[in-house]
């Protein structure tokens, strides 16, 4: 593991800068955990198998809107995804002309596996933090949370 850089740190300024400052090291904090890697999907790709997962036989126009994305796209992706055995189209209940998503043992047994790989390194360097530095972390992502949730949207989906 390679020393953390401490020399760019710099006491948190106010306002405006603040939370463009903390917005950084926030998107740099996710960017490591993403380090361990999502390989074989990419980062849309993974983003559809999390949305199927939370959301169990879904069509695709309602899986393009939790995606904020268009239909071709995401049927696109939907190839994709079903090329490597993560994702299986069945016929829909609701209607003869309509497809059901569905993740398949593969895709979630994938998820099990990279959810469990992100939350050891995750352990691993809160181990590594002091007591109030963990406390203050988990009383501002605490915080976050319940804005995000009082937002209507669930952190990270849009």
């Amino acid at each position: 593991m390679e020393p953390v850089d401490r020399s760019r740190e710099q006491p948190a300024p106010d306002g405006a800068a603040a939370v463009a400052s903390l917005a950084e090291l926030f998107e740099a904090v996710l960017e490591s955990v993403r380090d361990v890697s999502p390989r074989p999907l990419s980062v849309s790709q993974l983003r559809a198998v999390v949305a199927l997962d939370r959301h169990d036989g879904v069509n695709l126009r309602e899986l393009a809107e939790q995606l904020d994305s268009t239909p071709p796209l995401v049927s696109r992706l939907c190839d994709r995804l079903e090329a490597v055995g993560f994702l299986e189209r069945l016929p829909s209940a609701r209607s003869r002309r309509e497809l059901t998503l569905r993740l398949s043992d593969r895709g979630r047994a994938y998820l099990r596996d990279l959810r469990a790989r992100r939350r050891e390194r995750v352990q691993t360097l809160l181990a590594k933090m002091s007591p109030a530095g963990r406390a203050a972390l988990s009383a501002g992502l605490r915080e976050y949370r319940d804005l995000a949730d009082a937002d209507g949207d669930p952190p990270g989906t849009r």
